[in-house]
């Protein structure tokens, strides 16, 4: 391709009154044909030029699901386009989960697709009416000659992007191979609901996914993990053979009718991260910048809407520059959110085997809710006879929310799933907890959660992380914390009350949050010792590695402080063994870098954290439960890995331990999470479902419909919420307002009683016009 050079690299797009604008797109897939198409309909005059390697008709699977939100972008900004996709689309409410033979339907779900060749054929008939040049079976020229010869460069060209590699060092792209094979098949028949059917074979558990997208053709997926894709033999098999024994094996959902494939091969899901996706005139587009996994269908989906908003910012913004800015600002935070979604779809599937012990509608609603973007509020809405009968099988009595069922602990019922996650206050003095704590632990007490937890209690003064810390080394302690167990006790029956013990190690000695988190003190400082003499920050004190008859004073200090917490009334006891704690940090490898017993290997590193257990248990009442907070993941390179975490809970469990608290991070400071909402509950599903024991989630875990969809799917006993509580103390009988609850696992206190119903506001509404006078 030749033409005139560029005039302007980053100046006013020459669109619409500023004139014409040469663009080039590479990749002729939807995203690519659609963005030549806007840009092509909002200036007839631009000159736009799509180059695709293959011929019109080559393209990757069958179908294409696009979601209301995306069909109703496509109708204000082309309607010609919109109005064919209608008259192609083939559309169903119902979702099929088959599973050990028995199928449980979802409805009121809704859904719209269509053949991916008859997509690209709509595309490309849209494209040539408007004048875009189509240039099949052409590769594109070089990216920098590219971006010398146009205004503006489109990288549509997929995953494998070429455009995006010429210019990796600007992109800055993380490619992330995940553990199942799939392959890509068709069905000459249509399914009558999206259906997911799971079959377990000899060789290991294998999963469906099916959808129609013609009156007379489905997609069909078949995946599995990768060593049961080996142990089956699919490793031997080619194209043929593979279709064959998949439709072997699902015959029962497929009738006994046979498959077909399109090039099919088996191949591994990739995730596509990029830290930019524009460099000068040059952008990328759907898969090239971002890919979400096919479980929660959203691939053409995101490259359509990223062909939508850069069309519009384009004309929008006054110069190429802003354009492309806007388009990632855009953009970037709900692919982020996609790909997190996509993220957890992913990682269910990867991990089905733990769920499959599960009641079977129990584990369709797992499966329903595995992406974190239905909720328990969502089916309800959609299909509230299936949502009634999954809590009945889980347990509810009529008309309650599982959030309000009973849950038992050794010798302690809680009288719902609600726990106050501990949280630093920072506001004892001499370790002694005063009135503050009073009423804050009170006030939440008082609010309606089943557990309320103490913040992490320090067992020694050198132990502290501020001196601001709350203690149990004295005597004086102790009765402070009575004190405040007492009223919780006597003042909201039924509310129980845990204490966390810690000790800082090498995080100690600092000040207190709101004048410098994780800080060392100006002054006053106290020596502190860890598992390896290893700051936790760049100017943070260098701690003294612990030394054997230290690691003897230290389990004693913790048994001490555990005897004084029974004597303070204390219901459950939390051992904190996370967030780079002294505990913690002999577990993470990146923490402990020990020669001795307790280092080296995870059952070393294991040691001393199970021998502080033990000795916390022996003192601890036999009635009343004991768990153990963890960091299910450092979130650094060479830190404790998710498999290690299981481990680790399994020795807990082992050693008594009646729940795990499963958290993650704040270990290194080096650490890089991947925050989002409820972003550390598949850690605590995993432990869950593959060591037996009862978990307390935690992670911006921030709405009751959360904390219902959580443990109805089983990936969590209980939940803790932090934020939520400090914003509202009475978080959970806010909750159970909201959800029209009035039973015994939320009881309003007495004095509060007349609170329990909204309050009204001012009036909002204007009397109708009940006469119209006529002239």
């Amino acid at each position: 391709m030749t033409g005139a050079p560029r005039q302007e690299r980053t100046g006013a797009p020459r669109g619409g009154a500023s004139g014409p604008l040469r663009a080039a797109v590479v990749g002729g897939g939807p995203g690519g044909l659609y963005t030549a198409a806007l840009l092509k309909r909002l200036d007839p005059a631009r000159e736009i030029t799509v180059f695709e390697r293959n011929a019109p008709d080559v393209t990757f699977g069958f179908g294409v699901v696009l979601s209301d939100e995306t069909l109703g972008g496509i109708e204000h900004a082309d309607p010609v386009v919109h109005e064919a996709l209608q008259r192609d689309f083939v559309r169903w409410d119902d979702i099929d989960i088959v599973h050990r033979g028995t199928r449980h339907t979802s409805g009121g779900h809704g859904f719209a697709a269509l053949g991916r060749h008859r997509l690209l054929h709509i595309l490309q008939e849209r494209c040539r009416s408007l004048g875009v040049a189509l240039r099949f079976r052409t590769e594109a020229p070089d990216p920098a000659r590219l971006k010398e010869t146009y205004d503006l460069v489109v990288a549509a060209d997929g995953v494998h992007s070429a455009v995006r590699a010429a210019h990796a060092d600007v992109f800055r792209p993380r490619l992330t191979q995940h553990r199942c094979r799939y392959i890509w098949l068709a069905a000459g028949f249509a399914f009558d609901a999206f259906r997911f059917e799971i079959a377990e074979t000899e060789h290991g558990v294998m999963q469906l996914h099916g959808y129609p997208f013609a009156a007379d053709a489905s997609t069909v997926i078949v995946e599995m993990r990768e060593e049961v894709w080996r142990a089956a033999g699919f490793a031997e098999l080619d194209e043929q053979g593979s279709v064959e024994r998949c439709a072997k094996i699902f015959a029962d959902a497929l009738g006994g009718r046979p498959l077909r494939s399109n090039n099919s091969a088996w191949t591994t899901f990739r995730t596509v991260v990029n830290d930019r996706w524009s460099h000068g005139n040059l952008v990328l587009l759907g898969d090239a910048a971002h890919t979400a996994h096919f479980s929660i269908g959203s691939g053409t989906k995101l490259a359509v809407e990223d062909a939508l908003a850069l069309a519009a910012c384009l004309d929008e913004q006054p110069t190429l520059v802003e354009a492309l800015t806007a388009y990632e600002d855009e953009r970037k935070p709900v692919v982020a959110s996609t790909q997190r979604a996509a993220r957890a779809s992913l990682e269910w599937f990867e991990n089905l085997d733990l769920y499959l012990g599960q009641r079977p509608r129990q584990f369709a609603f797992n499966l329903l809710t595995r992406s974190r973007r239905v909720t328990h509020g969502n089916l309800r809405l959609r299909d509230a006879r299936f949502t009634d009968a999954v809590e009945r099988d889980f347990g509810c009595p009529p008309g309650t929310p599982p959030m309000f069922t009973p849950f038992r602990l050794r010798g302690l019922t809680l009288r719902n799933r609600v726990v106050v996650s501990p949280m630093d206050m920072y506001s004892a003095v001499d370790g002694v907890p005063g009135d503050f704590h009073l009423v804050h632990l009170g006030a939440r007490a008082l609010g309606g959660a089943g557990l309320v937890m103490t913040e992490m209690v320090c067992v020694s003064p050198e132990g502290r992380i501020t001196p601001g810390c709350a203690g149990l080394w004295t005597g004086r302690q102790t009765e402070a914390w009575r004190r405040i167990t007492d009223f919780v006790h006597r003042q909201a029956p039924g509310a129980a009350i845990g204490v966390q013990l810690g000790h800082s190690g090498r995080k100690g000695s600092t000040k207190v949050m709101w004048e410098g988190i994780d800080e060392p003190l100006p002054e006053g400082n106290w020596p502190l010792v860890a598992a390896s003499p290893l700051p936790h920050r760049p100017g943070s004190q260098i701690p003294r590695e612990v030394t054997r008859a230290q690691l003897t004073d230290i389990r004693e200090q913790f048994a001490a402080s555990a005897w004084r917490a029974a004597r303070a009334g204390f219901d459950l006891l939390e051992l904190h063994c996370a967030h780079g704690y002294l505990l913690s940090g002999f577990l993470s490898p990146l923490t402990n870098h020990r020669t001795d017993a307790y280092g080296g290997s995870l059952d070393k590193r294991l040691r001393f954290p199970l021998e502080v257990f033990d000795a916390v248990r022996a003192v601890w009442p036999e009635e009343r439960p004991m768990t153990v907070r963890l960091s299910a993941t450092d979130w650094a390179e060479g830190g404790t890995t998710a498999e290690e975490a299981v481990e680790i809970a399994r020795a807990f469990a082992a050693h008594g331990a009646d729940a795990v608290d499963v958290s993650t991070g704040q270990v290194v400071a080096e650490e890089r999470p991947e925050f989002g909402r409820s972003y550390q509950t598949p850690f605590a599903d995993r432990i869950r479902n593959a060591v037996g024991v009862p978990v307390i989630a935690v992670g911006a875990i921030s709405s009751w419909d959360d904390v219902n969809s959580l443990i109805l799917a089983g990936r969590t006993d209980l939940c803790a919420l932090a934020r939520p509580h400090l914003y509202d103390p009475h978080w959970t009988l806010h909750a159970a307002a909201e959800q029209g609850y009035e039973g015994p696992a939320a009881v309003w206190p007495a004095p509060y009683r007349a609170g329990s119903r909204r309050p009204r506001t001012g009036r909002t509404d204007a009397p109708k016009p009940r006469l119209t006078l006529r002239s």
